[in-house]
């Protein structure tokens, strides 16, 4: 073996190594960019206000739980509650309607599913600010204002044809043979989707789902307009820290951690769910 060709086979291992090098440096500076932000807030949430808006921020200071309890005092719990039932029952709802639907635009195709996919994802194209006169008008025609129901169903319709589509290229995964065959063996529709289909694609269902939750949790707009009191939701609740006194970051950070939190526990939960959901269909 010559010379030259024992020098190729050292380089390559060496160029490997140097590109994998550079490629998890790249990568720890992207998380690090991402999670500062958050791992600021937090750490803010412990400051006293005094030492949160010092300019250069302040790395070392006394820690405190005065903030959490300013937080709870304001009626905190009252706020992220209706946040959870807004968000916990409109995932549910969609779950039980895009489940069907994607089943039925998947494995057993109806007439012009093409089009009724179109017609799902065009309600997505108006702005919300488009159509919120006329949702307020009705809202109050019906006397729904200030309703966390109200607020569920419009969760439901802004999440529901994005969970569609997410749901069909999941069961679009699922082999036919599978299906044929329960339906040799005598399974009814009820059974087929249920018993056969589903846990095939549960992780692609838990993350359809977490998705949606989080879209929910997350939505300002529709809560800050459609709501004053009784369903006032967590982010207008996170606003209303910023007013013409001020900008309280100590006490809007700690706010902030404790509506991070569920969605953080949720996420950590169905993590595995979720990377294998949305693996699903990433490959065809």
């Amino acid at each position: 073996m010559s010379t030259a060709t024992i020098s190729t086979k050292r380089k390559k291992p060496l160029r490997t190594r140097a590109n994998s090098a550079i490629l998890t440096t790249v990568t720890w500076i992207v998380v690090v960019a991402f999670f500062f932000p958050v791992a600021w807030m937090v750490f803010t949430a412990f400051k006293s206000e005094k030492a949160a808006a010092t300019f250069p921020p302040t790395f070392i200071t006394e820690l405190s739980f005065d903030n959490f309890a300013i937080v709870l005092d304001r009626g905190f719990g009252v706020y992220l509650i209706n946040s959870f039932s807004a968000s916990v029952g409109s995932t549910l709802i969609v779950l039980l309607l895009a489940i069907p639907a994607a089943y039925a635009m998947s494995i057993r195709p109806i007439f012009k599913s093409t089009d009724a996919l179109f017609f799902f994802i065009s309600t997505r194209f108006m702005p919300v600010a488009a159509a919120i006169i006329p949702i307020y008008l009705l809202l109050q025609f019906m006397g729904l204002l200030d309703n966390i129901s109200a607020l569920s169903l419009l969760y439901v319709g802004m999440n529901l044809p994005l969970a569609v589509w997410m749901m069909r290229s999941f069961f679009m995964e699922v082999p036919v043979e599978i299906v044929e065959a329960s339906q040799l063996d005598g399974a009814n529709f009820f059974t087929e989707i249920v018993r056969v289909v589903m846990p095939l694609v549960a992780p692609g269902i838990a993350a359809a789902g977490l998705i949606c939750f989080i879209f929910s949790w997350n939505e300002y707009f529709l809560a800050n307009l459609l709501t004053s009191t009784a369903a006032r939701t967590t982010p207008p609740f996170l606003g209303s820290f910023v007013d013409g006194r001020g900008q309280f970051l100590a006490v809007l950070s700690a706010a902030s951690t404790l509506a991070v939190l569920p969605v953080v526990i949720a996420g950590w939960v169905a993590q595995k769910r979720l990377v294998r959901g949305l693996a699903m269909g990433a490959i065809k």
